[in-house]
């Protein structure tokens, strides 16, 4: 019985080593790659060759009233960051329910109605009325509160990616801060309208469809900021208790 006590003993902290390993790996911090993110050259295209006494030479005018916004693969468009979200959630739930049933016990012919068991009931059944009492109750109380407020501000300039076959322009790209012995980054990428690029060529966080932003860091303090692979284990979904 001990052998086989012993043995259910090892399996299950064999499972929970195992699951603590496998949830270490799967819950470690992780590099976001640069994929979707990658800043995006236009194709390189020769000029033509120069055709030497001619007024006007092909591949060498000059746009006077050009406009500057991005409109093309390749082109650099600033994002204006400015995020501010606020969420918050309550809910309250109560109910409660009491049952009562009382019976008195029937007369008949003017006598109280007994029953009486045989045995191995014994004596102490015997002379039993039918009247019966039955009672319950039940309360439930459950109350939630749920609050979140997020903020980041700033700027960063990406390059157009695609042209859409409507004349959106796809763009991606990020900033990298190398700040003492750590990396911080800032990553954009989204769908951004002709229509809302400001003169200066730059447009709103907000009118961005699609955004992707990604403020992260990397380095010896943001690994210093992360709990270990042990401490997420037993505050994880896996940990039974």
């Amino acid at each position: 019985m001990n052998y086989l006590f012993q043995n259910r003993i090892t399996l299950l902290l064999s499972v929970m080593l195992l699951a603590a390993f496998s949830s270490g790996c799967s819950t470690s911090p992780v590099k976001l790659a640069n994929e979707g993110f990658e800043t995006v050259r236009p194709a390189y295209v020769s000029p033509p060759p120069p055709q030497q006494g001619a007024i006007f030479q092909s591949g060498y005018g000059l746009a006077l009233y050009e406009d500057i916004r991005a409109h093309q693969v390749g082109d650099i468009l600033t994002i204006i960051l400015s995020e501010n979200t606020n969420a918050s959630k309550k809910a309250s739930t109560s109910t409660k329910k009491d049952t009562s049933l009382e019976m008195a016990n029937p007369t008949l012919l003017g006598g109280a109605l007994s029953f009486s068991l045989p045995r191995p009931f014994g004596n102490s059944l015997k002379n039993r009325s039918l009247e019966t009492s039955v009672s319950s109750a039940a309360a439930f109380d459950g109350e939630g509160d749920s609050a979140q407020s997020n903020s980041l501000t700033g700027n960063v300039t990406v390059t157009v990616a695609e042209v859409l076959p409507n004349g959106n322009l796809i763009v991606q790209g990020q900033k990298r801060m190398t700040i003492n012995q750590g990396e911080e980054f800032v990553r954009f990428s989204g769908i951004v309208r002709p229509a809302d690029i400001n003169p200066d060529n730059t447009v709103l966080s907000g009118k961005v469809a699609n955004a992707r932003i990604a403020y992260v860091g990397e380095g010896m303090l943001a690994d210093a900021n992360s709990q270990g692979w042990l401490g997420r284990f037993f505050n994880g979904k896996w940990w039974p208790f």
